[in-house]
């Protein structure tokens, strides 16, 4: 019995990665190939979310969290950020390019914006849009918020915090959803309450859940299970994170 349930659900995963579209759009001359998948079920009146992955680029866990959405009734589309040629091939080109983009936040803006309109453009809801982002693409999901981009809402989770303080703090319009590890190690304290005085001082309506015993990339099952590392997976967090993330969308997409 137990067999016949892990092939069945084998082929449903199977299934439902085979309905993810690869998408091929352009920043000037720079190719980038991000990934549609269109709801299972049409309940949602179109929302779309766009998923910004991780440093290392367009990868496992962004693809199955489209298929997630898309089981959900949303439509959905996975960024690339870095473009053909450009991918991360160990942490260390990862942290080097994501850096640049951190360093220069208006070509992330743009590659955002780019991911954006191809989540439009496959049927997506133009004013029926939220922004989910894992580690570094969560970092650029609250920069959609900071920049005050036409969406509904904001996912972050175990994200970078940070901005340059030289930057003014606008009025943020759109609703933001924090997910952090309480032991994130790459979240200072310091960093924290600069991120919390910065909503408020953008006067956002925002929320910050903390996960205790989670460290950076709870969710992220290939980060492995040792905390001392910095970053670790935890099941309990990435379960509770993906229901608080599921009430937000419920709450703001509400028909």
């Amino acid at each position: 019995m137990k067999a016949l349930y892990t092939m069945a659900l084998t082929l449903t995963v199977s299934l439902t990665y085979a309905q993810l579209k690869p998408v091929s759009y352009l920043d000037g001359d720079q190719k980038l190939n991000g990934f549609s998948i269109a709801p299972a079920k049409g309940t949602m009146k179109k929302a779309g979310i766009l998923i910004l992955p991780a440093w290392m680029g367009v990868d496992t866990h962004s693809k199955k969290v489209a298929a997630e959405l898309s089981k959900a009734g949303y439509y959905a589309f996975v960024a690339d950020i870095y473009g053909e040629g450009n991918y991360p091939t160990d942490i260390k080109s990862a942290a080097a390019k994501s850096g640049d983009y951190k360093k220069n936040i208006t070509a992330y803006h743009q590659r955002i914006k780019l991911a954006m309109q191809e989540l439009i453009s496959s049927g997506a809801d133009a004013s029926r849009i939220v922004v989910i982002g894992y580690c570094f693409g969560g970092t650029g999901a609250l920069e959609a918020a900071r920049e005050n981009f036409p969406v509904k809402g904001i996912v972050a989770f175990h994200a970078g915090l940070d901005r340059d303080s030289t930057r003014t703090i606008k009025p943020i319009s759109t609703k933001v959803l924090v997910l952090h590890g309480a032991d994130d190690p790459y979240a200072p304290i310091p960093q924290i309450l600069a991120f919390q005085k910065e909503m408020r001082t953008s006067k956002a309506d925002w929320q910050m859940i903390y996960y205790a015993n989670a460290v950076h990339a709870f969710t992220e099952p290939e980060a492995g299970n040792d905390n001392s590392k910095g970053a670790a997976y935890n099941a309990l967090a990435d379960k509770r994170s993906w229901k608080h993330m599921m009430m937000f969308l419920n709450e703001i997409l509400a028909n």
